[in-house]
């Protein structure tokens, strides 16, 4: 966690309950918007020890599938237009999502319109498989998005 947190209280909401599916996600090898949120909703905030989806950075609403062109869209909302962890939150959700789906897909993740100062930087950032892959070899920047990641404490 920062030691001088840039949001001191963030609204925290209720955690959703889990989607009992009634049938195998991949019957049919389709994606559905679900299936990607109940796999990334989890994951935990740089600053606070709260997950994505508690701070509704992150829902089901946020994800888009088009099989056809073979594109995944997620859309985050940081908690405050200034957000630092914009990038690292970007990032959480590349790493966690990177070898869970067919090649031929495309996964862009950007922070919705408007809810970042810096909102076309951050998107060319998280866009950029160069920059990402220069990002996660920082030693501490890497720890920081394993913690994220792996992080047990929700």
């Amino acid at each position: 966690m920062t030691l001088g947190l840039i949001n001191a209280n963030p609204v925290v909401h209720a955690k959703k309950e889990r989607v009992a599916r009634t049938e195998e996600p991949h019957d049919d090898d389709a994606i559905d918007p679900l299936e990607i949120y109940e796999y990334v909703r989890d994951i935990r905030d740089p600053e606070h020890p709260y997950s994505l989806e508690q701070l509704s950075v992150l829902s089901e609403e946020s994800i888009t599938v088009d099989e056809k062109l073979g594109r995944i869209l997620i859309t985050f909302t940081p908690t405050i237009q200034h957000c630092s962890m914009a990038t690292v939150i970007g990032l959480c959700l590349r790493e966690k999502l990177k070898d869970c789906f067919h090649p031929h897909f495309k996964v862009d993740i950007k922070v919705a319109p408007g809810s970042h100062a810096d909102e076309e930087s951050v998107n060319k950032q998280l866009n950029d498989k160069e920059r990402v892959a220069a990002a996660l070899e920082i030693p501490n920047l890497r720890q920081l998005v394993d913690e994220c990641l792996y992080s047990s404490e929700l």
